[in-house]
């Protein structure tokens, strides 16, 4: 549920703990997910503002890079043997085929400031359907790692402390709406480290997208702003 759906959103935040969550990694190292990095300076300048005018609702995440998370991949393990594990070869997999379907660049719509009851965020429009293809195609080789409805969308912080929803819509309210799209040229698989809640994402591939085709990327043909995403589930 979304803070935007007055009727049904939460009802306050959801505070996260700065603790390492052994419970969750259990000793594994290295997490593993799909992204489009943002590297807009026009749009990386708006999530640093926006992320100031927040500062004193939500943790500080300097080593983050903003970033739309594509797909979530798992603990990166030699086999798979939990369910969030995630081996060497689904990843070789989904570099082959997202490889051979990957398209060209794109650019995608933003919406004006929303919220998880976890975490304040820019929603992300897919009019043309890329996310969806790019996410099918991956898994063909793995299972993804979720536990709620998939919500394209780039962080702007996780909340550490309960606030109320009335508080959460008037903040939100007051940020300007983002001044440009989300341009995606790249798709990039990166790890960080489980033990740090905020630690720096480290790529370890890069798909390149190919050059839009004369007459605009099919990704920008509907690119016209997002005022609302009607959808449910948390995801940070």
């Amino acid at each position: 549920m979304l803070f935007s759906d007055a009727e049904r959103g939460p009802r306050e935040t959801l505070a996260t703990e700065l603790r390492d969550y052994p419970e969750w990694h259990r000793g594994r190292r290295r997490y593993g997910v799909w992204l489009a990095p943002v590297t807009d300076p026009a749009l990386l300048g708006y999530v640093g503002d926006a992320q100031r005018q927040l500062a004193d609702l939500i943790h500080a995440s300097p080593q983050r890079q903003p970033h739309l998370t594509l797909f979530v991949c798992g603990f990166e393990q030699p086999a798979r043997v939990a369910d969030d594990d995630f081996s060497p070869a689904q990843l070789q997999r989904q570099i082959e085929l997202l490889g051979a379907s990957r398209g060209p660049a794109c650019v995608l719509p933003l919406g004006r400031p929303d919220s998880f009851a976890s975490a304040a965020f820019l929603p992300v429009g897919d009019p043309s359907g890329r996310l969806d293809g790019w996410r099918r195609t991956l898994g063909e080789a793995a299972r993804e790692v979720r536990q709620a409805v998939y919500v394209p969308h780039v962080t702007l912080g996780l909340y550490r402390r309960r606030i109320g929803a009335d508080v959460i819509r008037r903040r939100l309210a007051q940020l300007a709406p983002p001044p440009v799209p989300l341009r995606i040229g790249q798709l990039r698989y990166a790890t960080y480290d489980a033990r740090a809640l905020f630690g720096p994402l480290e790529s370890r591939h890069c798909l390149m997208l190919d050059a839009p085709a004369e007459g605009g990327s099919p990704c920008s043909r509907r690119a016209v702003p997002v005022q609302h995403f009607s959808v449910q589930g948390d995801e940070a």
